[in-house]
């Protein structure tokens, strides 16, 4: 059981190939293929040879290596890059200062001995389940440069996707790992709450933000994943649950996991290649029952109150001083959220906990559900409107229409590649969401695992 990262790492480890070497034929790949899709607004050569160079000298020493070693990746530009401007998407932020010191994952991932090569692109601040970045220029979705490649972490899944690097890091706050994963055809983890050390990082939505990884195998998204727990005393959520390694147990045998398909919203709202991803995935895990999370509408309403809320709050002070800087397609939001009166903050955190609740009672029978990750396959890039449930609603906002009610009670969830090949878009894939309960990010990877061995997901890397 392995990926391309994994076996990355194994070459280097075992002197068939030197990290440096890995690193010139990644670099050249992003040089010839990053044109097209618009995925890295840096590259971060200098310090990306310094790395590739400290593990072909230890490996010179006759040291251990790391699990990871010389395996390429690169951070949404929202994570900390010493000596590197964070931009987050945002011009408004092109003049800050460089950071000091890099965000507390891309620590992790060097320690593991990782490479980083890059910085991608993003929605500005992370408001957006698209990519079309005003300012950068949109993302393009590599299995169809005239589609999106999702957001807000578009980027993070393209670079994926086409095979510019096996692993990649973004954020989740309303879907926005799992949503370009499954736009672009790659595997995506949402963690639980709490679980993945945010420092480092700029916020948007402190009640609601997530870190993740995404990668072309549920092994190697694993193995990226075991790379970046642990506690962080910075981050008060994720001060005090200590690393749980995965990919050991995705090795060895483990009991047959209980699963079920969530049905109600995540069927009303979901297209016929959605539904079809479903299908695929509740036969391959043979899901033994359909259940229903009723409060998922009431959630998703609780977690658009709290984005605006808390969004807007963050950024008033700039959006008073720098409104022309910002996002024409985010900024009015922002203003909006920055007039949300506080009991409805309350009220929605409420309703979130209620649901919550609602939520456990369903992991009493059952380790995992399925849903889908997104409504409609890849839309073309410049879609303003999809037609579901026979109803018109805004594409931008409704590409989270199904990940949205998910986050906001911070339930872990895989996203996993399917391909349903039906209708006009049967040459893009569409994603499934594997939903665990609360700190068992491990059954969502066994349920990810399971359904590439059976090849009922897969990510196809050009």
């Amino acid at each position: 059981m392995s990926g391309p990262a994994q076996d990355i790492a194994q070459q280097v480890r075992s002197g068939q190939r030197s990290a440096m070497a890995v690193l010139d034929a990644t670099l050249a790949r992003v040089r010839e293929r990053d044109p097209r899709y618009n995925c890295f607004t840096a590259l971060t050569e200098g310090r990306a040879r310094q790395e590739a160079a400290a593990i072909d000298a230890r490996r010179a020493r006759g040291e251990a290596l790391p699990p990871l070693a010389g395996v390429p990746y690169a951070v949404k530009n929202l994570f900390d890059i010493a000596d590197e401007v964070t931009l987050a998407g945002g011009r408004v932020n092109a003049s800050n200062p460089p950071a000091r010191r890099d965000a507390s994952l891309v620590e992790r991932m060097r320690a593991a001995g990782a490479v980083l090569v890059g910085a991608l692109n993003m929605d500005e601040h992370a408001y957006g389940f698209t990519t079309e970045n005003t300012h950068y220029g949109p993302c393009r979705n590599p299995h169809d440069p005239s589609r999106i490649a999702g957001g807000s972490s578009g980027g993070s899944a393209a670079a994926v996707a086409g095979g510019m690097v096996p692993l990649a890091l973004g954020s989740d706050t309303n879907g926005s790992i799992r949503v370009p994963a499954s736009l672009c055809g790659v595997f995506g983890l949402k963690p639980t709450y709490g679980r993945l050390s945010r420092t480092g990082t700029f916020p948007f939505v402190g009640s609601l933000d997530h870190l993740g990884p995404f990668a072309a195998s549920a092994a190697d998204l694993a193995a990226a994943y075991d790379a970046l727990q642990g506690p962080d005393a910075e981050d008060v959520a994720c001060a005090q649950h200590p690393a749980e390694p995965v990919l050991p147990a995705l090795a060895s045998d483990a009991p047959r996991l209980r699963v079920a398909v969530l049905d109600g919203y995540f069927s009303e709202w979901a297209g016929p290649q959605a539904r079809r991803a479903v299908e695929i995935a509740a036969q391959a895990l043979g899901a033994a029952g359909v259940v229903e999370l009723k409060g998922a509408e009431q959630a998703r309403a609780a977690a658009f109150v709290i984005t605006a809320a808390e969004g807007g709050a963050l950024h008033r002070r700039r959006l008073v001083t720098h409104y022309d800087y910002y996002e024409p397609l985010s900024r009015d939001r922002l203003v909006a959220g920055s007039l949300v009166p506080a009991a409805w903050t309350q009220h929605a955190q409420r309703i979130r906990h209620r649901v919550y609740r609602e939520a456990l009672a369903l992991f009493e029978d059952y380790d995992v559900l399925i849903a889908p990750a997104t409504p409609v396959a890849a839309p073309p890039v410049g879609t303003d409107w999809l037609t579901l449930a026979g109803r018109q609603l805004p594409a931008r906002a409704s590409m989270g229409i199904l990940t949205q009610p998910i986050s906001c009670i911070g339930l872990p969830v895989c996203t996993a590649p399917t391909w349903p090949r039906t209708g006009q878009d049967d040459h893009l894939p569409l994603g499934v969401q594997l939903i665990g309960a609360p700190w068992r990010e491990a059954d969502c990877l066994r349920a990810a695992l399971v359904l590439e061995q059976a090849g009922a997901a897969r990510a196809l890397p050009l």
